[in-house]
Parts: C-alpha cells; sequence; structure tokens
C-alpha cells in the first residue's frame, strides 16, 4: 500500500496544480502521507493488503460511474475464479456504502447509497467543472457518483482505515481519475480553506458535539458563493425542537443533536449561511438500511423496537433524514 499511496500522492499534486486548491497544495499533500501512515500502521493492514493483492491485474473492459451501481469491469475480464475474487473483497468486511460490481461481483452493502443520490442529484447545483469536497465519505461511493456527474476534482475526507482500502480496490483500476481520499477527519484540515464550490455533509452533523461549530468549519472550506449539500437526522417540530439522546439513539453511542428541520435551518443561518433549502425528508427504512453477506453485523432492523417498528429500541422516534442545500 506504500507504493498505491506514493503514487496516489503524486497524482494528487498534478491535480491540485491546475485548480482553484493550488494554494493548499503542500498542506494537503502531507495530510494524504499523514493520513494514509495512519492507515498502514493499522492492525489489520496485512489481511487488507492480502485482499488487496488478491485483486486482478487487468484494465478494466467497462467503468460505470452515473448508474446506481459502481460498476468496474466484467467477468471475462480476469480468469480468476468468481469465488476467489469474492472472498478477497470479504477480506475488507464491513461494506457499508455502495452499492459497487467488481468484475462482475455484486457488493450488496448495507446502505443503498444510491437512494440518497436520486434524493438530492437533481436539487443541486451542477457539479460539472466543480471541486468538490465530501466530509466523512464512508468508503466513496458518493466520491465516484460525484466524478460521473463531471466534476472537476474531487476529495474525499474520512479518518476510518477500513474505508480508505475499500477506496483504494476501486482506485486502482481508475488510477487516473480526479478522486482522492484522504484518511483524515475535518479537524485536521486547515482552517478557512475557502476553496471548494461543493462540500457534502452526509450523516455526520449528528455525531458533532458542535454542531453550529461543525456548519462553521464547512462554510469556511468553501469559497464564497459556494454550496454546502447537508444531509442528517432530523425530528419533528417547530425551530425550538432537538433531541438529545440520553445515552444512546438506535443502539449509536456518539449521537448528540438531532434537531427539527425549523432548527436546522436557524443552525444554518447562525453560521452564516443563506438561500437555505430543504431538498427532502424521508425516514430511513430497513430496505436502504440492512444486513447483507458484505455486512453481517447489525443493521437498522436491529435498532428498532421490535413490538414498534416506528420508535427505536430506546423509545425514540424511528430515523428519519432531511436533505437541505445552502449558500455562502
Amino acid at each position: 500500500m506504500r507504493a498505491f499511496r506514493d503514487l496516489e500522492s503524486a497524482r494528487l499534486k498534478k491535480r491540485l496544480a491546475d485548480t482553484s486548491l493550488a494554494g493548499w497544495s503542500d498542506s494537503l499533500l502531507a495530510l494524504h502521507k499523514q493520513g494514509w501512515d495512519n492507515v498502514l500502521e493499522h492492525g489489520d493492514m496485512e489481511r487488507w493488503q492480502s485482499s488487496f493483492n488478491a485483486l486482478p491485474d487487468v484494465t478494466p473492459s467497462e467503468i460505470r460511474l452515473n448508474a446506481p451501481v459502481v460498476k468496474i469491469g466484467g467477468a471475462a475480464d480476469t480468469s480468476i475464479p468468481a469465488t476467489v475474487l469474492e472472498s478477497a473483497l470479504k477480506q475488507m468486511h464491513p461494506w457499508r456504502k455502495g452499492p459497487f460490481e467488481l468484475f462482475g461481483i455484486h457488493i450488496d452493502t448495507e446502505w443503498h447509497s444510491d437512494w440518497k443520490w436520486d434524493r438530492l442529484k437533481d436539487a443541486i447545483s451542477p457539479l460539472q467543472g466543480r471541486a468538490v469536497l465530501d466530509v466523512g465519505c464512508g468508503s466513496g461511493y458518493h466520491l465516484w457518483r460525484m466524478l460521473g456527474a463531471e466534476a472537476e476534482l474531487v476529495i474525499g475526507i474520512d479518518p476510518t482505515a477500513l474505508f480508505s482500502m475499500q477506496f483504494a480496490a476501486l482506485k486502482r483500476y481508475q488510477p487516473d481519475a480526479a478522486v482522492f481520499f484522504l484518511p483524515i477527519g475535518i479537524e485536521t484540515m486547515p482552517a478557512a480553506m475557502g476553496c471548494f464550490d461543493s462540500v457534502f455533509s452526509m450523516g455526520i452533523l449528528y455525531h458533532r458535539r458542535s454542531p453550529i461549530g461543525h456548519l462553521i468549519e464547512l462554510k469556511e472550506l468553501l469559497h464564497c458563493g459556494g454550496e454546502l449539500v447537508l444531509d442528517t437526522l432530523v425530528i419533528e417540530g417547530n425551530e425550538q425542537s432537538c433531541l438529545i439522546p440520553h445515552r444512546r439513539y438506535a443502539k449509536m453511542r456518539n449521537v448528540w443533536f438531532i434537531p427539527s428541520v425549523n432548527m436546522l435551518k436557524l443552525w444554518l443561518k447562525r453560521a452564516g449561511f443563506k438561500d437555505i433549502k430543504l431538498v427532502d425528508v424521508s425516514p430511513t427504512s430497513t430496505e436502504e438500511q440492512r444486513s447483507t453477506e458484505w455486512m453481517t453485523f447489525e443493521s437498522l432492523a436491529d435498532f428498532l423496537d421490535p413490538h414498534d417498528s416506528s420508535r427505536t429500541i430506546e423509545g425514540y422516534p424511528t430515523p428519519v433524514r432531511a436533505i437541505l442545500t445552502a449558500k455562502t
């Protein structure tokens, strides 16, 4: 993976030179190295490296980024038996965000992340020619969809080491694609960069102890006139309504604040955003988030009251997510 990291760093440097992020090149390259150095020291790296090495060294016959299933290659591209390839990819279990298809192997992830993309894709500013940042990007499913929407440069940040390896498994077949993964959190990003055209924060806000502070961090990453795309949990209520779980919410430990849509709009205003628009409000279903053979741990069905599916196991309202856009 050191070779992958070093090649990615060189590609990132080349891409940054021709964008609005050129002035931040040294800082981002240092963070890229720092993040990947941490990944390389992870206790599961030997297993993940074995999985990565088992993938075929071939040129894919097809790459499809603008469809629900991000597809790379076909089954006929490689002589490696499907069972061997599937076993190698499952060494990177759990696969949470997707779906993907790699050389005929369908990776049926925990989340139907394509459903979220369908909810927002026609409501956001066109990504063509834009520099895009996805905060908390997971394994990078939405990064590929953003690239498929013709973004000029896509950068994802997420400190989870496994997600960086899952991203690498796909990036090795599109080495020159303008999409990059920095294994870091938003708190590590340079302050007040002010250079991205679009910033996405999806499924992150309720994990932050200071939600307005997070919104300000996001705003400072955008240039004047840039767009935030925000997806987060919400509850019903007025602009003073907010759920603060006692300990866990849907078995998650680190959920701090779940506001109403009206309170969320107020937070965005207080953070300095304008032109705030509600794009979608949808309950999360057990069809959208569920256990699969690619994510065999507990999932949404296990987080709900078995006698009342409108409540979580703790007795709170079941998960509902809102998508909003806002401008700087």
